[in-house]
């Protein structure tokens, strides 16, 4: 899909450029298609001053993408990463990118380190994904590394 190709009810991910979320996506669904902006609705953030209410805001295009396709690791069954892989690590209610800096030793975490925080946290491995951007209306893997596509 190319900008401003989403319409009202897609599903999406929201790259944040607000100081303290950059490197991160946020799963919402269109509200509107305004052309070079999108009125989109949040899956997981809620307004402010109330958390009973779900936040819509008005984004520019390209900061909107589809969902990426569910990708698991073909050497080792998606049970865990390789340093140097990146990956992004789901909290604080959306995906944040990051690198793989320590290998799963047995416990089902890894660390990874945030370069735009300069934080290493530990996840499951099941709060984990292979990071993939959006370039030209398709999807690019990070790293050259085996992967098979899930729909």
């Amino acid at each position: 899909m190319a900008l401003s190709s989403f319409q009202r009810g897609d599903q999406v991910e929201v790259c944040s450029k607000l100081e303290g979320f950059l490197g991160s996506y946020y799963e919402a669904t269109v509200v509107a298609n305004m052309g070079t902006n999108y009125v989109v609705q949040y899956n997981n953030l809620v307004e402010e001053f109330n958390d009973a209410v779900p936040l819509k805001e008005t984004v520019k295009a390209a900061e909107v993408r589809p969902l990426p396709p569910e990708i698991r690791e073909a050497n080792n069954n998606g049970a865990g990463f390789h340093v140097g892989d990146r990956i992004d690590a789901y909290d604080l209610d959306g995906w944040w990118v990051g690198t793989v800096s320590s290998e799963d030793n047995g416990s089902g975490y890894q660390s990874v380190f945030f370069e735009y925080t300069g934080q290493e946290l530990e996840y499951p491995v099941l709060k984990l994904r292979v990071h993939q951007d959006w370039r030209n209306g398709k999807w690019v893997l990070s790293k050259k590394t085996k992967r098979t596509v899930v729909r």
